[in-house]
């Protein structure tokens, strides 16, 4: 709901920061595999996958081959550590936003003259019902004058 309501008509803009958390001895393995998944366009069927499966992560080749790809290609990704310095680079930046947890959600504006900073940062945390982000999301459109 939020996505044809806010996403798909441009009110707002989805992105997704990893944020592996070191309780769990595979996440940060799991976030490489997501990007890794990327690389052949298929980020969010890895995601999904990886988080209804999180009891069950190993081995990573079952998943690629599940959601079809290249398993030569995403091993071999997997192995060198391509994706590993850009997952630590979304950990800092949740970090620096405030984002301690899984889920978090973060509402903010986009300076226009640096996309890389934002104002008027609120958060959701947890999973929350439809309305709960309906409401934040409106009241920010609202005090950005959209």
């Amino acid at each position: 709901m939020i996505e044809k309501e806010f996403v798909e008509t441009g009110k707002v803009r989805y992105v997704l920061l990893d944020l592996p958390l070191a309780m769990h001895p595979l996440a940060f393995k799991a976030a490489e595999a997501a990007q890794c998944a990327r690389d052949q366009g298929k980020y969010w069927e890895m995601h999904q996958r990886l988080f209804a499966n999180q009891r069950n992560l190993e081995p990573w080749t079952a998943h690629a081959e599940a959601i079809g790809l290249d398993v030569g290609q995403f091993e071999a990704c997997l192995s060198t550590d391509k994706h590993a310095e850009g997952v630590r680079e979304a950990i800092a930046t949740a970090r620096k936003v405030g984002a301690t947890g899984t889920p978090s959600f973060v509402l903010a504006e986009t300076d226009p003259d640096d996309p890389s900073r934002v104002t008027g940062v609120s958060f959701i945390r947890g999973a929350q019902p439809f309305n709960v982000f309906k409401a934040q999301i409106e009241d920010a459109l609202r005090e950005a004058g959209q």
